[in-house]
C-alpha cells in the first residue's frame, strides 16, 4: 500500500475544515457569520434521499463554472485533488470566487457523487461558498461543462456536521445515479477553534443541455 489515504474517507472533510475560514480566524472580532441552514432543510427523519430519481446520466466532462441563481453564485471551477496527507484540496485562496472540482471522482452530471468544494471565506473577505447556507430544498444548481453542455441539479437536503463527527459515507458514498455535493465549512465558529464542523449541499440530477 501507499500509505496515501482513500479520498473517499472522513480526512478529505477534516483537511478542507482546517484549511476554509481564514477570514474569521484572522479577525473573529470584526467578521460576520456566514448563514446558516435551518432544521428544516435537513433530510427528514435522517433518510438521505432514496436513489433513482435522477435524470439520464451523461457522458464525462469536466466542470468549468458553477451556478446558483437562487444565492447569486456564479464562479468558475478548477480542478482539485488531495495534499500531502491525503486531505481534500482546496482552491488558492487568493481566489474568492472559485470552486473547486475533486478530479479523482466523477464530474457532474455522470452517474456517481460528483464532489465541489469551495471558501467559506478568506482573510480578504467572503468567498464563493460563504451564502451556501441559505440555500433551500428545491433550488436549482447549474453546471457548466467543458462540452459545453450544462448539467441541471435540484437540492434536496443542505445538512451541518461537526468536523469531529463528519459522516464519510453518507457524504462521499458512491450514488448509483448522478448525484452532486457542495461542502463548505459553518456550523458554528469560535476564535480559538475556528469553524466548527462543514456544511453539506446534496443534490440530484435533474436533466441537462447538451453540448453546444
Amino acid at each position: 500500500m501507499s500509505g496515501r489515504r482513500s479520498p473517499w474517507s472522513g480526512a478529505v472533510a477534516l483537511g478542507a475544515t482546517v484549511v476554509v475560514g481564514a477570514w474569521l480566524v484572522h479577525d473573529g472580532t470584526h467578521g460576520t457569520l456566514p448563514p446558516a441552514p435551518s432544521a428544516g432543510q435537513a433530510f427528514a427523519d435522517g433518510a438521505i434521499r432514496p436513489a433513482g430519481l435522477s435524470g439520464t446520466p451523461m457522458a464525462r466532462s469536466v466542470p468549468v463554472r458553477i451556478s446558483i441563481p437562487a444565492i447569486g453564485v456564479n464562479a468558475p471551477v478548477t480542478g482539485v485533488g488531495l495534499d500531502g496527507s491525503g486531505h481534500l484540496a482546496t482552491p488558492p485562496d487568493r481566489e474568492r470566487n472559485l470552486a473547486g472540482w475533486y478530479q479523482g471522482g466523477v464530474t457532474p452530471g455522470q452517474r456517481g457523487t460528483a464532489l465541489l468544494v469551495g471558501h467559506v471565506d478568506t482573510t480578504a473577505g467572503p468567498a464563493v461558498f460563504y451564502p451556501l447556507g441559505a440555500l433551500r430544498r428545491g433550488e436549482r444548481i447549474d453546471v457548466v461543462r467543458a462540452d459545453g453542455s450544462t448539467a441541471w441539479f435540484v437540492v434536496d437536503a443542505i445538512e451541518v456536521y461537526d468536523k469531529t463527527a463528519f459522516p464519510d459515507h453518507r457524504v462521499y458514498g458512491r450514488a448509483p445515479d448522478p448525484q452532486l455535493r457542495l461542502i463548505t465549512c459553518g456550523g458554528g465558529f469560535t476564535k480559538g477553534r475556528g469553524y466548527h464542523g462543514n456544511v453539506v449541499v446534496y443534490a440530484h440530477l435533474t436533466g441537462h443541455r447538451g453540448a453546444a
